[in-house]
């Protein structure tokens, strides 16, 4: 987005290479992540998501010349021992979900009466954020979790159906199938809003660290009461687990505590650096537009009042 800012011809965004490189690799991650939950336990994939933060600490530092903090390396052996432990007394279930399971799942008792709470909270959150106008990050990033609940449990569902319809036994042709992709596609659509007006109101290191908290949470309630995945796991297993995703959260907290986001000075490009440009003008970019704005001619700034 910079490179292509201090260009002087108009250029959207999706005509980049570079850009469609990185959505390409986001994709190749994301598919990766849904994949996972068919070959393994909500407990065990939602939590190791902090992997990610750890990962964005190394590359901010190869690739965007970041200093490498002592809280970095700090937060990131606290997360690595958590990851440990949470590979090691994750539950033990079967995975190979068939669409009956599924539909047993999704009426029982456990989950209506989770479902109905969730519901209720949920409503309760969007009156506040609509009617009261309540825009603190807490009740934004709650409303996130308690639909993420939800997209896991859907994308775990649809994820081991198409595992083992591609082993043979198949598990299309079901309605629950169909069913589960409209609550996955929902779910998320509606968790991007929400998170995008996180984003926008508050600094990234304070979303990030509590967004993961709440999803991890809020996943591995959905995971236990939908898939029952500790439903035979020995007290001290549960207990270190539940240290291990401690451990993890500890460890995304410290790496983003205190860590500053750089912004510009001025919301304008400066001509003057720009090659091959003399001008003293500013570039505005244009927030509902896919390109960067135009320089102005010589003529328009003198015609300027300002």
């Amino acid at each position: 987005h910079l490179q292509l800012a201090c260009r002087t011809e108009m250029k959207p965004y999706y005509t980049s290479k570079l850009w469609w490189c990185g959505i390409t690799l986001l994709g190749l991650g994301e598919l990766g992540n849904f994949a996972a939950y068919g070959f393994a336990p909500i407990a065990l994939v939602t939590p190791l998501g902090c992997i990610s933060v750890i990962g964005s600490a190394f590359i901010s530092v190869l690739f965007l010349k970041k200093t490498m903090r002592a809280a970095d390396i700090l937060g990131g052996t606290l997360t690595v021992t958590g990851t440990y432990l949470l590979v090691t007394f994750a539950p033990n279930v079967p995975q190979e979900l068939t669409a009956r399971q599924v539909e047993n799942y999704l009426v029982s008792w456990p989950f209506l009466v989770y479902s109905i709470l969730e519901i209720i909270i949920f409503c309760i959150l969007l009156y506040f954020y609509k009617r009261k106008a309540v825009k603190h990050i807490v009740v934004l990033l709650m409303m996130v979790a308690l639909l993420a609940s939800l997209t896991v449990i859907a994308v775990k569902a649809v994820a081991s159906m198409i595992t083992l319809s591609a082993k043979g036994k198949m598990q299309l042709t079901y309605p629950v199938f169909y069913i589960m992709i409209v609550l996955m596609a929902t779910s998320c659509a509606f968790q991007v809003k929400f998170l995008n007006q996180a984003m926008h109101l508050y600094e990234v290191t304070a979303v990030v660290p509590i967004n993961f908290v709440f999803f991890t949470t809020s996943a591995i309630i959905s995971g236990v009461i939908f898939y029952r995945e500790f439903q035979s796991a020995a007290l001290l297993s549960v207990f270190m687990f539940l240290f291990g995703c401690l451990l993890s959260f500890l460890g995304v907290f410290v790496i983003a505590r205190n860590k500053k986001e750089e912004h510009l000075q001025i919301p304008f490009i400066d001509c003057g650096h720009i090659p091959g440009q003399k001008l003293t003008g500013k570039i505005q970019p244009d927030s509902h537009s896919s390109c960067y704005g135009t320089l102005n001619n010589e003529d328009d700034l003198v015609k300027s009042p300002s």
